[in-house]
């Protein structure tokens, strides 16, 4: 299974297929990669500002919510084991994140709750 597939199976990521779906990103995440998502569950998204995530999911605002969702994919399949403290990936959208390694593993300020999540072409990590 892609990553897409993965995370509609695992069934705590509806509210990110949904704006997979809505950024137009599924082609993309769906093909032959590698990518290594860092995946916020439901719970993640539910604990955002009331509104934000309809906000986001309108047409209207596709470029923005685009833009967040690539800020969360790193080109290649980068497993738990090739992290280390410090690290600053690229993400797809040419932002950088942080990787802190110490005291658990953190993106920027999420933390992973679940690593090395294997699809065929890549790999997830989940975010709080």
């Amino acid at each position: 299974m892609n990553i897409v597939d993965t995370a509609v199976s695992a069934g705590n990521f509806n509210t990110l297929v949904a704006a997979v779906k809505a950024a137009d990103l599924v082609e993309t995440l769906t093909g032959t990669g590698p990518f290594t998502v860092f995946a916020p569950t439901d719970e993640a998204f539910a604990a955002l500002p009331a509104g934000t995530v309809d906000d986001l999911l309108k047409p209207e605002n596709k470029a923005k919510l685009a833009e967040i969702l690539t800020y969360h994919v790193v080109a290649g399949k980068v497993m738990s084991a090739d992290l280390s403290d410090g690290m600053t990936p690229p993400t797809v959208n040419g932002k950088l994140v942080t990787i802190h390694t110490v005291g658990g593993v953190k993106v920027n300020e999420a933390t992973v709750s679940t690593a090395d999540i294997d699809a065929d072409n890549g790999v997830i990590h989940v975010i709080d």
